[in-house]
């Protein structure tokens, strides 16, 4: 931990008694989950998405198109970052907070209604493009403000805590691939391209305003109130200060994510990988992403409250190892065997591995950040390995499969994945002394 941070962490009061923390977690979770939600069910869709807003010849164009708009509305997360992380570490957390989710039930909206191609033309992907853009600015603020909102309430307990960011994101996984396994196995081909692609969409939309009024009524961050009340204390400019004085924290954080973020990705992408690849009925990739939200969801927040204990780095570490030697035979077992079991037993095993990796991850960062910083430097750093790790995983393994024939090759870039963040691992344990 930063002396910086453990300073802070000493001046910090109990956490507050005002609003129950159950209240808290439900306050953050449920904006991250809606931003979570949103990106999965466009990835889960991207298939449908394709042949009604990026129609051509070449169904695989259409496909990479769809995907392509998916990574590229990431260029507006760092820019979400860097505006809305700067606004909580001046203007507070809660402010941030109510603000992004406001933006993120927009997009939603946008995308739920969006008449067709068919109806409008050039606009209907102009205006899922432009949906996306304000999704991604806003959910680039959404990790950071609720990291600090729920660690510096509590930061004795900030392992657990945190975790429910990630244990959020699974509820995410588990809501959206229920709407797709049903969806898909349900309604026919004309129907789902039809009407039945928005539902999911549209009940996202719904969340927004319960988030919103959850968010409206509970109470700011003892710390950073305790920053307010000592301006000397604040940051002028806690973007500058971020980018200038505390580099390597940020690099640190952008590379302890690159295993996560691919993995989250690479999952999103599985009911396309499962039907296009492994020639398995759709629904059988939402079954297997089913598996993987529930895993997440049960199984972040008690590694998160194990890492309280034990320390963050030796956890992501021992999974990190497992990862890079156990993935590509995940792989290699679903293109032997294609067929339920295998894509379940594969999808099921990566989510283990990914649960254990990820639930530590918002506490380490946090604790390399001070109180008047660190929602910047976790919303950028966040973000910018989200962006350029993550937003583009479903892209970039289409391309690579469609550009050699192997359907092996996601196998090989979750390997590249875990090499980076076991090396920013060691790489933090030796220059910060981070475990």
């Amino acid at each position: 931990m930063s002396t910086d941070s453990a300073q802070d962490t000493a001046l910090a009061a109990a956490p507050h008694q005002k609003t129950s923390v159950f209240r808290l977690i439900l306050a953050t979770s449920i904006g991250n989950a809606l931003e979570f939600y949103d990106l999965i069910v466009y990835g889960y869709f991207a298939t449908t998405l394709s042949k009604l807003f990026f129609p051509t010849h070449d169904k695989t164009m259409s496909l990479l198109l769809t995907l392509g708009t998916f990574a590229l509305s990431y260029l507006a997360r760092p820019v979400g970052a860097l505006v809305l992380g700067s606004y909580s570490d001046r203007c507070g957390r809660k402010a941030s907070l109510t603000l992004s989710i406001t933006m993120m039930t927009i997009g939603t909206g946008m995308v739920a209604l969006m008449p067709t191609y068919a109806a409008i033309g050039m606009l209907a992907p102009i205006g899922i493009f432009a949906s996306r853009l304000l999704q991604g600015f806003s959910a680039g603020g959404e990790f950071g403000s609720s990291t600090a909102f729920l660690i510096e309430h509590a930061p004795k307990r900030s392992g657990f805590m945190s975790s429910w960011q990630f244990s959020s994101q699974g509820a995410s996984v588990l809501l959206a691939s229920a709407f797709g396994a049903v969806l898909t196995s349900t309604l026919s081909p004309g129907d789902l391209e039809s009407w039945g692609w928005r539902i999911p969409f549209l009940f996202g939309m719904l969340i927004g305003p319960i988030g919103l009024y959850i968010r409206r009524h509970v109470d700011e961050t003892p710390e950073f109130e305790r920053i307010k009340a000592e301006p000397a204390q604040a940051s002028v400019s806690p973007i500058r200060e971020v980018l200038t004085t505390q580099k390597e924290r940020l690099l640190i954080s952008i590379g302890s994510l690159v295993l996560t973020t691919t993995a989250n990705y690479m999952l999103l992408y599985m009911p396309t990988y499962a039907s296009r690849q492994l020639g398995l009925a759709q629904s059988y990739g939402f079954m297997a992403t089913l598996l993987a939200g529930f895993i997440v969801m049960v199984l972040t927040p008690i590694v998160g409250h194990w890492s309280d204990k034990v320390g963050r780095t030796r956890i992501m570490l021992g999974a990190g190892v497992l990862f890079f030697v156990t993935v590509y035979p995940a792989f290699m077992l679903m293109n032997a065997h294609p067929s339920l079991l295998t894509l379940m037993a594969a999808v099921g095993w990566v989510a283990i591995l990914k649960a254990i990796y990820y639930a530590p991850i918002p506490a380490l960062m946090s604790d390399m950040f001070p109180t008047r910083t660190r929602t910047t430097g976790m919303a950028v750093g966040y973000n910018l390995g989200t962006t350029i790790f993550g937003g583009f995983t479903p892209l970039a393994v289409a391309s690579l499969i469609a550009a050699t024939g192997n359907n092996l090759a996601p196998g090989f870039y979750l390997m590249i994945a875990a090499i980076i963040s076991l090396f920013t691992l060691v790489w933090a344990r030796a220059r910060l002394n981070v475990h």
